[in-house]
């Protein structure tokens, strides 16, 4: 095995989050589970708990300091968003509830003005349910055809083979930046440009990427792009949809209520500009400034100091993970991020997370909310996922289990 000097100590930075610190009711886990959800610093839990102890205020239109306070607070977030992806302007950044409500608001707003009978959506078959159900609906409900594109027997995405599914009829490719089940990371720039020299918009999953590598949606020049706080130690409850300016000028409201409007009177409505227009009601105000202190998290070590640390991370895991018998790993080798999904002889995944569970070690198991990636992979998977609080004791415990997990299933 190769020797690796790591440039990040994760034991310090595990320091910073309370999940790791003894506690009488909780257990001490080794925790694996990072690209369902991340753990969260002290930062942003305090940052969050100032904000409903101190500042708990409706935004916009408050006539009284508190509310121009909150109001201050949310909108320096959605600055601080748009400065972590390089947005042009603050306008180009809509909060959410997340990934998933982000790709639902373009599929119903732009998709169902956009989008008509004969028309066509490329989706790839490695997608997270989040970036394909809303097409599915999308295609059934327009009229249009839903174009799957295929992933090589490795994992990856033939470019050649998104040339051949691109028409005059394309109006979006929707991809996700990094695989949750195969840790692929697509190559989403020429994926954009592929799709733009056809006329084409370019959507891109971002939620298993902006907490590991930087991300700039001015390089890549995608259409849309969202990710989710809660992958990346932030808040749960709070994500956010990048889109270009002109995009969100064309389209209409996702939903309608409070803070959208302009005037409103029985004989006409209009509507608020961007990003106002798509934030109906009451926004995730504290969850928002969680996100901001979350973002000051990551860039306080470093996007590419991150990214740098996982990738040696990974390969460590990929050296051990060959240790292990009867383990078949899927997705791409040597370049990839940090999820390794795999089976281990013919134990259920299930089976393979209740042994390492009762050895403090938590990863997942399942079809990862990717049902046809799973038929195509031949069923369930366990799935661990790194983050920078993870290290090499993390990975050289998950190696023991595994083999713990074989020994009890009747393997030696």
């Amino acid at each position: 095995m190769a020797t690796t000097t790591f440039s990040i100590d994760a034991s310090e930075i595990r320091r910073q989050f309370p999940f790791f610190q003894p506690h009488p009711e909780m257990r001490s886990l080794i925790y694996l589970d990072n690209a369902a959800t991340t753990q969260k610093p002290y930062s942003v839990i305090e940052a969050v708990s100032n904000f409903w102890a101190h500042h708990n205020a409706n935004v916009h239109r408050g006539g009284h300091g508190a509310g121009a306070k909150a109001s201050e607070l949310y909108e320096a977030a959605r600055q601080r968003v748009a400065q972590f992806l390089n947005a042009r302007e603050p306008a180009e950044i809509v909060f959410t509830r997340g990934t998933t409500e982000a790709i639902n608001l373009v599929a119903s707003s732009w998709g169902e003005a956009f989008v008509k009978a004969g028309d066509e959506v490329i989706i790839t078959e490695m997608e997270h349910h989040a970036n394909l159900l809303p097409w599915m609906r999308l295609a059934e409900k327009q009229g249009a055809t839903l174009k799957v594109w295929r992933i090589t027997d490795d994992g990856r995405l033939n470019l050649d083979d998104l040339r051949t599914l691109l028409t005059e009829r394309t109006r979006l490719v929707a991809v996700v930046h990094i695989s949750n089940v195969l840790g692929v990371v697509n190559p989403v720039a020429e994926i954009c440009r592929l799709a733009h020299d056809a006329g084409a918009l370019c959507l891109v999953d971002a939620a298993q990427s902006v907490a590991h590598m930087p991300v700039d949606v001015q390089a890549i020049d995608c259409d849309f792009l969202m990710f989710s706080g809660h992958k990346a130690y932030g808040p749960t409850g709070i994500g956010a949809l990048y889109a270009k300016r002109s995009l969100l000028e064309a389209m209409p409201p996702y939903q309608v209520g409070g803070g959208i409007v302009k005037t409103v009177s029985w004989e006409r409505l209009v509507w608020s500009e961007p990003p106002a227009k798509f934030e109906a009601g009451t926004p995730p105000i504290g969850e928002a400034v969680g996100l901001h202190a979350a973002l000051d998290f990551i860039d306080s070590i470093g996007r590419a100091t991150i990214e740098a640390y996982e990738h040696e991370l990974t390969r460590y895991a990929l050296e051990r993970l060959q240790e292990v018998p009867g383990l078949r790993l899927f997705g791409p080798t040597p370049d990839r991020a940090g999820i390794f999904a795999f089976m281990l002889e013919d134990i259920h995944p299930h089976d393979i997370a209740t042994v390492l569970d009762a050895r403090d070690i938590a990863i997942r198991s399942g079809l990862h909310c990717a049902h046809p990636l799973g038929a195509r992979l031949g069923g369930s998977t366990a799935r661990a996922s790194l983050a920078v609080y993870n290290d090499t004791a993390h990975i050289d415990a998950l190696i023991e289990g595994l083999h713990e997990v074989r020994k009890v299933f009747g393997y030696v």
